[in-house]
């Protein structure tokens, strides 16, 4: 595995134009400026009503159809016109890692650039809560170009922060050759992602959009946090990960360096039996992560640092439109038409 090349700075600015050019406005056209359908739920007024669905919102069950007609149905409503939205991100030491030429850091930045100027260019606001050693910094919601210029440029000054606090970005399972050393001093802990939870909890008072942009590695307890978000606000859970993370890779003796913590430990990854045994405890975090986040009420978005991100977003509307399908405006199920003229 290899350790993150250091390419050549690009500002905002021309992140966010490379952007309008290679993802933004092709995304306009693939989905033909169906964006708010995507959020379909953050309203109070009843648009419509389907059968229910695994992961619905149970708060959304209308009682009394579903008691006449013996089957679950859900109430979608009209979204609220001024839509708001949050990006709450994980910018800590783990997250500046990427086995490749792009780190998980990057590609949460394409992602941010992306969903905001997309929804900032539909007349909606985001803002952003910033954590690196601890919750950092917040950015109150705004609806300009400028805005999300400055959203990009404090999450850019945010993570030299993070980094600089714990030890620079290198990966958390390993560095070809030795580790590079950053410091003597090392924090007392790593990411505590429930800290990032709860200030956004207290923070957002109203129904919101609410993207949780972060690696998720972390100290236990965030999950319960993340669930009661998720009973009040609209939560994306995007989960950013290096495929490289899942295996060790037949590098000899090496210096592996934890990114949150600065702790360096020398293994022998040319051992087949150590391989295979941290390929086995990476699949077991694997599976409990994404229990994780299935049972927290979130949907969840994987973005690889190998990912298309034009492809990764068009999956995911896709999932969501599948998740959110109903009848056609003024349209009802026949059997729930025939219910409503009896």
């Amino acid at each position: 595995m290899t350790t993150t090349n250091t390419p050549a700075p690009v500002t905002s600015d021309a992140l966010l134009r490379r952007l309008e050019w290679t993802v933004i406005r092709r995304l306009d056209g693939l989905l033909q400026g169906d964006y708010r359908t995507l959020w379909r739920g953050l309203g109070v007024d009843l648009a419509d009503l389907r059968e229910y669905q695994l992961h619905d919102d149970v708060r959304h069950i209308d009682w009394n159809v579903t008691a006449r007609l013996q089957q679950p149905y859900v109430r979608q409503f009209v979204e609220d016109r001024d839509l708001t939205a949050w990006f709450l991100l994980d910018l800590s030491g783990s997250v500046d890692f990427g086995s490749a030429d792009v780190t998980k850091l990057a590609v949460a930045s394409s992602f941010v650039a992306t969903l905001a100027r997309v929804i900032t260019r539909h007349g909606s606001r985001v803002g952003a809560v910033f954590y690196g050693a601890q919750v950092e910094g917040v950015l109150r919601p705004g609806g300009t170009r400028t805005h999300v210029l400055e959203l990009l440029q404090r999450m850019r000054a945010h993570s030299r922060s993070a980094s600089a606090g714990n030890n620079g970005g290198a990966s958390r399972i390993a560095a070809r050759g030795s580790a590079r050393r950053r410091g003597t001093q090392a924090p007392a802990r790593g990411t505590v992602l429930s800290e990032l939870l709860a200030a956004a909890e207290s923070l957002m008072r109203r129904r919101a959009l609410v993207f949780v942009v972060s690696d998720f590695i972390s100290e236990p307890g965030w999950q319960p946090v993340l669930a009661r978000l998720a009973r009040r606000h609209e939560v994306v859970a995007v989960r950013v990960f290096d495929p490289a993370e899942m295996e060790l890779p037949d590098v000899g003796l090496v210096t592996v360096e934890d990114a949150e913590t600065g702790e360096q430990l020398l293994i022998d990854a040319a051992d087949p039996a150590f391989r295979e045994r941290y390929a086995r405890l990476a699949g077991e975090h694997e599976d409990a992560l994404r229990q994780a986040l299935a049972t927290s009420g979130a949907d969840t978005l994987e973005l690889a640092t190998d990912d298309d991100l034009l492809d990764a977003l068009l999956r995911f509307a896709e999932l969501r439109r599948l998740r959110t399908r109903q009848p056609l405006p003024g349209r009802f199920p026949a059997h729930l038409a025939a219910e409503k003229a009896a």
